[in-house]
């Protein structure tokens, strides 16, 4: 019982978290679904932007484990295929 309250307060934690230290507001993004968040920066003059995807690592600590946020980013857009479905999904800009 003590695991499941340390772990469902490690994922609000670290779900509240990511959403403090989320992108500006001219960033689209999602929340939610398999990853925690996925945020889109400014889409640049070639057509690419940045995206971000936040998921949550489980730590093993002696007998018990906790989730950390962890920050993925990868560069998006036109002829810049990601193999990555964390990443592909959508394949345009979250913002449009």
């Amino acid at each position: 019982m003590k695991r499941c309250i340390v772990g469902a307060l490690a994922a609000v934690l670290a779900a509240a978290g990511l959403i403090t230290s989320a992108p500006p507001a001219a960033a689209g993004c999602l929340y939610g679904g398999p990853v925690i968040s996925k945020c889109d920066g400014p889409v640049q003059p070639g057509g690419t932007w940045q995206r971000c995807v936040g998921v949550a690592r489980l730590i093993p600590s002696g007998f018990s484990s906790h989730l950390v946020p962890e920050k993925h980013c990868n560069l998006m857009g036109p002829g810049r295929p990601s193999w990555d479905l964390a990443f592909a999904d959508p394949p345009t800009h979250i913002a449009d």
